[in-house]
C-alpha cells in the first residue's frame, strides 16, 4: 500500500515538477537570448552584464577541414577583446535542447553568426549557464565554427532580411 501511495505522490507532483521547469528553461531561454541581444548591440560593455568573467570559451574552429582545431579563449580575455570588435554583428541560435538543475543550466542548438548581414560562419552552441543572485549568467560556451556552406545542414537559422 506504501508503493501505491508513493506513486500517488509521484505522479500528482510531477505536473508541479514540470511547470517549475518549464518556468526554469524559460529564464535560461531569456538569459541566453539576452546574451545574443549583447552580441548584436553597438554597446560593447553590454556582453560583460550577462557573462561570468571567470568562464572560458572552447572554438571548435573546423572552417578549413583539413587543419581543424580547438581555441581556448578566457571570458575575461573575450570581453577585453570585445571591446575592440567591429559594429553589425549579430547572432541566432535555434534551441534544440535546454537543460536546467538547479543553479546550473546548458542551452544547445544549431547558430548562424553574421556581419552586417552577411553569413560568416554558423555551427552548434553550446552555452552552459549559472544562476547568480541577480540573473543567470552565460559562464561557459563551446561551439562549433564551419563555413557558411554547411549552415543548412545544420540546421542553423535562416536569414531574414527586413
Amino acid at each position: 500500500m506504501r508503493a501505491v501511495l508513493a506513486i500517488v505522490a509521484a505522479l500528482a507532483a510531477a505536473p508541479l515538477a514540470a511547470e517549475d521547469n518549464a518556468a526554469d528553461e524559460a529564464e535560461v531561454i531569456a538569459a541566453s537570448e539576452a546574451f545574443f541581444a549583447a552580441i548584436g548591440s553597438d554597446d560593447k560593455t553590454a556582453l560583460a552584464r550577462v557573462m561570468d568573467p571567470a568562464g572560458m570559451i572552447y572554438i571548435h574552429d573546423r572552417m578549413d577541414p583539413s587543419a581543424p582545431e580547438v581555441i581556448v579563449v578566457p571570458v575575461a580575455k573575450h570581453l577585453e577583446n570585445w571591446l575592440k570588435s567591429p559594429k553589425g554583428l549579430e547572432e541566432r541560435m535555434i534551441y534544440t535542447a535546454v537543460l536546467v538543475d538547479g543553479d546550473m543550466a546548458m542551452a544547445w542548438g544549431p547558430y548562424r553568426f553574421m556581419m552586417n548581414g552577411k553569413t560568416t560562419h554558423c555551427g552548434i552552441d553550446m552555452l552552459s549557464l549559472v544562476k547568480r543572485a541577480d540573473s543567470w549568467k552565460v559562464a561557459n560556451t563551446s561551439f562549433s565554427m564551419v563555413p557558411p556552406d554547411q549552415c543548412e545542414a545544420l540546421g542553423a537559422p535562416g536569414v531574414t532580411t527586413p
